[in-house]
């Protein structure tokens, strides 16, 4: 073999092991990126339970790469591609949230959340098309706690679910609406709150709110007679703070009304006040 055949066969060689170099390296990496993020899932959820969520798309690639960040924001997350798989699971199994999107083949998101409703009262997240109102909404008058539009960031989607989760947790208790009020309720008139069984009584009869309303509720019987603007009903209620343009907060209004109604005499319960906010009048306010 001649030196410039050696030589040649030298720089070949050294190529390869570069190549091998690099490959290892790659290998290594992945794998310390996996048990770093497993290091954080266990850090974030040493000594508090894994709450549980359900991720309905029919997104495949979309719904791996959330699965993934809000594993490693140290939730346990369950998987439907589809409408009727999402629905199955989300009425028969236990989740603190269910991320639901709303464009699906077959039984679409609205669907969906309809026929939940009917059985259950788990929060619902609806993620929808970017800047499609009707969308919006649609999903809100039909029960949805919140929504996000498509494509989302994931640490604002985080921070939603975060502040859905704070609502339907059990409430530290401290204070009262009324003086006809205990620790744990809220009554005024024919209206009963009970806030560490999370239930709302009208006379004889059971309401069924979803996690926004019922905060809603709270609210404006904590601070009834009181004017609040929709500013302090969104953050009290959704955890957030309005986005521009928003009437989110003014449709879970508008669905507490309903479920309401009026006020025995017949005088309005909660009445908008233009261009400031509403009111939760007293049974013998309304006029």
């Amino acid at each position: 073999m001649n030196a410039f055949s050696f030589g040649g066969l030298l720089l070949t060689l050294n190529s390869i092991k570069q190549d091998l170099t690099h490959s290892v390296s790659g290998v290594s990496g992945s794998v310390k990126s996996c048990q770093m993020r497993v290091k954080i899932c266990k850090e974030r959820g040493a000594g508090m339970q894994t709450e549980r969520i359900l991720l309905v798309d029919d997104d495949a690639e979309l719904m791996d790469l959330i699965a993934e960040y809000l594993e490693m924001e140290g939730f346990d997350i369950a998987l439907a591609e589809d409408g009727m798989k999402g629905l199955q699971r989300a009425s028969t199994e236990e989740f603190a949230i269910v991320i639901l999107d709303v464009m699906m083949p077959g039984l679409n998101g609205f669907e969906v959340l309809k026929r939940l409703r009917a059985v259950s009262q788990v929060p619902v997240l609806m993620l929808t098309a970017k800047g499609d109102d009707i969308d919006r909404i649609i999903g809100l008058e039909i029960g949805a706690d919140d929504y996000m539009a498509k494509p989302c960031n994931p640490r604002e989607l985080v921070a939603r679910i975060r502040a859905v989760l704070r609502r339907v947790r059990p409430l530290e208790q401290g204070g009262s609406a009324s003086k006809e009020s205990s620790k744990d309720r809220l009554i005024l008139g024919d209206v009963a709150l009970d806030m560490a069984a999370r239930t709302v009584r009208r006379g004889d009869e059971y309401l069924t709110l979803t996690s926004v309303e019922f905060e809603v509720l709270v609210a404006l019987l904590r601070n009834a007679g009181k004017v609040l603007t929709r500013e302090v009903l969104a953050q009290e209620a959704m955890g957030r703070e309005l986005l521009p343009f928003e009437r989110g907060i003014d449709m879970h209004i508008s669905n507490v009304r309903k479920k309401l109604g009026a006020h025995p005499d017949g005088l309005e319960r909660v009445k908008s006040i233009r261009s400031v906010g509403y009111i939760y009048t007293r049974p013998t306010e309304g006029r």
